[in-house]
């Protein structure tokens, strides 16, 4: 009796361990008809690579960065199309008019909380300055994102150096990308429970061109959890106007990438859908949230040098507007997988004043999947 008793306890031990490691997608949950890259991640993209620096200190610090490279070469002398879309402006989105003006990125990107907005331009522009190749550059215009994770964090403090951040870049790799309480998602907090990075991809069919779309998240906003249609919201009883502390406001920064050839008027049209996404995770993007999406392609047709004859003539193939449709679905999966595998990822964290965010309940929330 006492045996069975043992192992009744070790095989419980082993199944919560076991949801506490896994993505949804390996737990059985399914989100869309597309098939998923080899990493599932934004990395799945050719050349795309993430880094973290994640800054745990003490009792109050629970931060981080978060840097997103479009390619591994140097960045200001080879810009991507990209485009910007704004679902909600409660927010700072550092560089954003140059990339809707110009249509294009030529740094890393950077995540991070809302008062290390600053550290996170010096760090980009520091980096991209010291760049082979860029010695006599004299303007860089950094793309730095944010959330407010004041909750768990010493926000105030200002705890991120632009050296951190340039380590965040320096560390950046292609495979498999780290989430939940990691880099710039250390101290979020989604839809009252622990947030944190996620990402997710899609790989389109051959028949359909073939291409692959990334998305990476920074998770810190509210709603009604939704997963794959199920409320859990409403069955855990954490939604908006019922839970006073979190109540919906917060912020979600979004990046999506494809190598699929699409100029920048259309990569906004993609950014746009990953709002649906979002939508469909439950989001409100509420009246103080800032949600941002950033979209590139990182193409190599479509690349623009740093410096052109006068006159030049640019020629380049890209994707018609036909064509869009299947590159829309992509979005939209990837990104709402994405924001479900950050709260699957995150746990449960004490910060700033103890206060503490429980990770998501997995075992309960599958008990309902089934």
């Amino acid at each position: 009796m006492r045996f069975a008793v043992l192992t009744l306890l070790f095989c419980f031990t082993l199944t919560i361990s076991a949801y506490s490691q896994s993505r949804p997608r390996d737990l059985g949950i399914t989100i869309g008809i597309l098939p998923v890259g080899e990493y599932n991640a934004i990395t799945d993209v050719p050349g795309v690579k993430v880094g973290h620096l994640t800054k745990i200190d003490g009792n109050n610090i629970r931060t981080g960065v978060t840097a997103i490279l479009p390619h591994g070469g140097n960045i200001f002398q080879q810009k991507v199309p990209a485009a910007i879309y704004v679902g909600n402006g409660f927010g700072k989105l550092a560089g954003s008019t140059q990339v809707q003006e110009l249509g294009n990125i030529e740094s890393p990107i950077i995540l991070t909380n809302t008062l290390s907005v600053a550290a996170g331009i010096e760090g980009a522009v520091r980096y991209s300055l010291e760049q082979k190749g860029n010695e006599n550059a004299q303007s860089v215009n950094a793309i730095v994102g944010e959330t407010n994770d004041g909750y768990l964090n010493d926000i105030r403090g200002m705890h991120i150096s632009s050296e951190e951040v340039i380590q965040a870049i320096m560390s950046a790799e292609s495979g498999i990308v780290s989430e939940g309480n990691v880099g710039a998602g250390t101290g979020t907090v989604c839809f009252g429970w622990k947030g944190g990075i996620g990402t997710a991809s899609r790989k389109l069919p051959e028949s359909l061109g073939g291409y692959t779309v990334g998305v990476l998240v920074q998770t810190n906003f509210g709603g009604n959890l939704q997963i794959d249609g199920v409320a859990v919201g409403e069955k855990l009883g954490k939604y908006p106007f019922r839970d006073a502390l979190e109540k919906s406001d917060g912020s979600c920064m979004i990046v999506v990438a494809t190598d699929a050839p699409v100029l920048d008027r259309n990569l906004e049209r993609m950014a746009m859908r990953a709002m649906m996404g979002l939508a469909k995770t439950g989001g409100i993007a509420s009246n103080g949230s800032g949600d941002y999406v950033i979209a590139f392609s990182t193409a190599e047709g479509l690349r623009i040098p740093y410096e052109l004859e006068a006159q030049t003539l640019e020629k380049a193939e890209f994707i018609q507007n036909d064509d869009m449709s299947s590159l829309f679905m992509a979005v939209i999966e990837a990104t709402e997988e994405a924001i479900i595998n950050s709260l699957f990822a995150a746990e449960t964290m004490t910060g700033k004043d103890g206060h503490t965010v429980a990770k998501l309940p997995v075992e309960q929330v599958m008990n309902w999947m089934k």
